[in-house]
C-alpha cells in the first residue's frame, strides 16, 4: 500500500489546516477519544464544523516546533552511531489511498538504501517526564501513542520511532510497533466522529478547559439581554461554584499548613512521594506547589476512605 501525497506544508500554516479540514489527522484522534490534554472532543467538533478557529499555538507547542529540527538531527546522529544504514528525511502530508479522510503528517521518515520507507519518526518535546517510561519501549503518553498508531496505519508502516527531549537535557528514543487491532479501533472512532459532523450532532459539554475556551470563542460579544436558565442547570452551577469556593478555601488552608511545616525546605515527602515543593519566581517570596502525580494518590485515598 502506498499513501497518497497531499503536499508539503508548514505545520500550523493555513495550507496545513486546509489539508486537514475535511479529514482526521493524527493529533486529532486523541481528542475524539477524550484522551488529549490539549483539545476536547467538543472543541475539536466545533473547529471541524467551522464554528471555531484552529487551536492557538501554546508556548509548549511553539518550542516543540522550534526544537523539532534539533531533536531530529540528534536522532539521525544516534542512528548513524549505531550503524543504521537508514536515512532520516523530512516527511509530508499524506492520506490513505482508500480512506482519503485519514490524514497523516509525521515529522520524518526513515528510508532504506533503496528509498523505501521502513519507519516513521515523530519528534517530541516535553517539559516533564510524566507519562514517559523506559527508553526503547512503547511506554509513551497515550495521546502520542494514538497519534503514532494513526500515522503508521495511514502510511502502511509498522514501525514508528519517537525521539523526545525532556526538560531540555534528557534525550530518549521510544519504539512503537503499530497494532492492527488498535489501529482499527481508532479508525472506527474517527468514522463515528465524522458521522456526528455530517448529522450536526454536537458532543456533550464536558469539563475540559478546551471546551470552555471554544465556547468563549464562539460568543465573544455581550448584547445586554437576559435569558432564563433551566432549573437543573441553574442548580448545578450554583452548587458547583459553592463547592469550588469551599474546596479552594480548604486547599489554601492545607497549603499554608504545609508551608509552615516545610520552613526553609525545598521539598516535602510522604513515604516515597514528593507531595510539595517550594519554588520562587523572579523576586517573589517562595511559594508551595503540589508534587506531580498526586491525582492518582488522591483517588486511591478517597477509595480507602469510602
Amino acid at each position: 500500500m502506498t499513501a497518497v501525497l497531499i503536499g508539503r506544508f508548514e505545520p500550523g500554516s493555513p495550507d496545513w489546516h486546509a489539508a486537514r479540514a475535511h479529514g482526521i489527522g493524527g493529533s486529532e484522534i486523541a481528542p475524539i477519544l477524550g484522551l488529549s490534554p490539549f483539545e476536547s472532543r467538543f472543541s475539536l467538533w466545533h473547529r471541524k464544523s467551522g464554528a471555531a478557529q484552529p487551536v492557538e499555538e501554546t508556548p509548549e507547542m511553539e518550542w516543540g516546533k522550534r526544537l523539532e529540527p534539533v531533536i531530529l538531527a540528534k536522532f539521525a546522529e544516534v542512528l548513524a552511531d549505531e550503524g543504521d544504514t537508514g536515512t532520516v528525511v523530512p516527511s509530508a502530508t499524506y492520506c490513505h489511498p482508500d480512506r482519503p479522510w485519514q490524514i497523516a503528517n509525521p515529522d520524518a521518515e526513515i528510508h532504506d538504501p533503496d528509498g523505501r520507507t521502513v519507519a516513521l519518526v515523530e519528534a517530541k518535546f516535553a517539559i516533564h517526564g510524566d507519562g514517559w517510561g523506559e527508553p526503547g519501549t512503547d511506554q509513551i503518553p497515550i495521546y502520542y501513542r494514538t497519534q503514532c498508531t494513526w500515522y503508521g496505519d495511514v502510511m502502511g508502516v509498522e514501525l514508528v520511532l519517537i525521539p523526545v527531549l525532556i526538560g531540555g537535557h534528557d534525550f530518549r528514543i521510544y519504539t512503537l510497533h503499530v497494532d492492527p487491532a488498535e489501529a482499527a479501533e481508532l479508525r472506527s472512532a474517527a468514522e463515528e466522529f465524522l458521522g456526528t459532523l455530517e448529522r450536526h450532532e454536537r458532543p456533550d459539554i464536558d469539563d475540559h478547559s478546551a471546551t470552555y475556551t471554544v465556547i468563549k470563542e464562539m460568543h465573544p460579544d455581550i448584547d445586554g439581554t437576559e435569558i432564563d436558565l433551566d432549573g437543573d442547570l441553574a442548580v448545578d452551577f450554583i452548587v458547583a461554584k459553592a463547592e469550588a469556593k469551599a474546596a479552594a478555601a480548604k486547599a489554601q488552608e492545607a497549603t499554608s499548613r504545609v508551608a509552615d511545616a516545610m520552613g526553609t525546605a525545598a521539598r516535602a515527602r510522604w513515604d516515597d512521594t514528593i507531595v510539595a515543593r517550594r519554588q520562587v519566581r523572579g523576586d517573589s517570596l517562595p511559594f508551595v506547589v503540589a508534587g506531580r502525580g498526586l491525582d492518582d494518590i488522591a483517588a486511591a485515598l478517597r477509595g480507602v476512605a469510602a
